[in-house]
């Protein structure tokens, strides 16, 4: 008679659709600000080198919009022909370091910057965003279309690459995520008020994706579990939502995250929130929205380890097929080793990773191993022109404000 089930290790190989991490740690995507002319730059790609050397399974390149208005600010990346030589020499890179590599591909859709990027921000409907003084626009069934296929189109870029895997970006009140959520889509045709109508578009685009690169490269996406707004999208419907994909089988992984970057961000960055220096870092337009309208948008909720693991446990308990990673206050051994006894499949590390990069090979070397972030959270507001750990001794006088501040 078979035992009970024993947890992997967190360092032992797992597959991914059809392909094989040399470990169960991934970074997890994080705006690098590394791209001013919207392709690739030997930055982006040394931040990328630093972290696949220093141990995880796969690193996650981001932000890899599917369309010129869909990038969150101007100087983003966007998937394009003209993009594949600098991504094809990233991936080289991040492979010879043993590590796998994933792009994260999506439509910022109301969170674009539309002051930078020159273009409409996109949404369910018209809608004003205070960070900018402007206002979105509603997206047509036409732009609806455009930009799912705008998916399929960015994942054969990413596999023509050498990307290993694909993260569709369904959270945080991106496009997707704007559709998902009842707080922001107000429409009333066949893309709002019922959960079925309002997940068209998050499945539309996975199905684009899978259609177009099959089981040739693995598919994941980032799924949010709620907006952490009143009225929002909320662990109830994102357990459906979960369902659907799973018995579609559309992805390989679901990474599971909250929050809503236009309405309460710092709902997934728990610890301090630095609203005094993502102002002085913000440009012009931003900086007045987060002057103005900043104590009442960004919220402090402290952090705890593993702080999503519960929530995420409701959306495994109903997921068959798909493998699960957990994000959220993983910085430590132990908390790695809770998350695969608790039947997680990965982990996912942002923040700790920023402040040190090498933080997996030293777990593997030393159990006893902790972080040494202290989620103060100073890294969010870098991604306008560098994203990293302000702490880190090499960002001394690269920063607009004291590290000690």
């Amino acid at each position: 008679m078979a035992g009970p089930r024993t947890a992997p290790t967190v360092f032992t190989p797992a597959t991914l659709g059809p392909i094989t991490l040399r470990n169960r740690i991934i970074k997890a995507a994080t705006f690098e600000g590394r791209t001013p002319g919207d392709l690739v730059t030997d930055e982006l790609i040394a931040f990328h080198e630093e972290v696949a050397a220093g141990g995880v399974g796969m690193t996650t390149v981001a932000y890899c919009a599917v369309a010129p208005e869909g990038r969150t600010q101007g100087g983003q990346l966007w998937m394009r022909p003209e993009a594949v030589p600098g991504l094809r020499r990233l991936t080289d890179a991040v492979h010879a370091q043993g590590a796998a590599a994933q792009a994260q591909i999506g439509h910022a859709g109301i969170v674009a910057d539309s002051t930078s990027t020159g273009r409409p921000a996109l949404g369910p409907g018209r809608r004003f965003n205070p960070m900018t003084f402007r206002f979105t626009q509603a997206a047509t069934t036409a732009d609806i279309a455009r930009i799912a296929a705008a998916h399929g189109d960015a994942a054969v870029i990413a596999e023509e690459s050498g990307f290993d895997a694909v993260e569709v970006h369904l959270g945080h009140n991106y496009f997707a995520s704007s559709f998902l959520s009842p707080a922001i889509n107000r429409r009333t045709d066949g893309f709002g008020g019922s959960l079925e109508n309002r997940a068209r578009v998050a499945l539309d685009a996975l199905r684009a994706v899978r259609e177009r690169v099959g089981d040739r490269i693995a598919v994941t996406t980032k799924l949010s579990m709620d907006d952490g707004v009143p009225g929002g999208f909320w662990t109830d419907e994102a357990m459906v939502l979960a369902e659907w994909i799973d018995r579609e089988g559309l992805v390989d992984a679901m990474e599971l995250t909250v929050g809503s970057s236009p309405l309460n961000p710092m709902y997934l960055f728990r610890g301090d929130a630095p609203v005094r220096e993502m102002a002085e870092l913000m440009p012009p337009v931003r900086k007045a929205g987060i002057r103005m309208f900043g104590k009442y948008k960004i919220k402090h909720y402290p952090y705890r380890p593993l702080f999503l693991l519960e929530q995420a446990e409701q959306i495994k308990s109903v997921v068959e097929n798909t493998k699960l990673t957990l994000l959220g206050g993983i910085t430590d051994l132990d908390g790695m080793t809770t998350a695969m006894d608790r039947g997680f499949d990965f982990v996912a590390m942002a923040r700790a990773l920023l402040r040190e990069p090498d933080l997996v090979n030293r777990i593997a070397a030393d159990a006893s191993t902790h972080s040494l972030c202290i989620h103060c959270n100073r890294c969010m507001p870098t991604n306008f022109f560098n994203t990293r750990c302000v702490l880190r001794p090499e960002t001394v006088g690269l920063l607009p404000f004291p590290a000690d501040a």
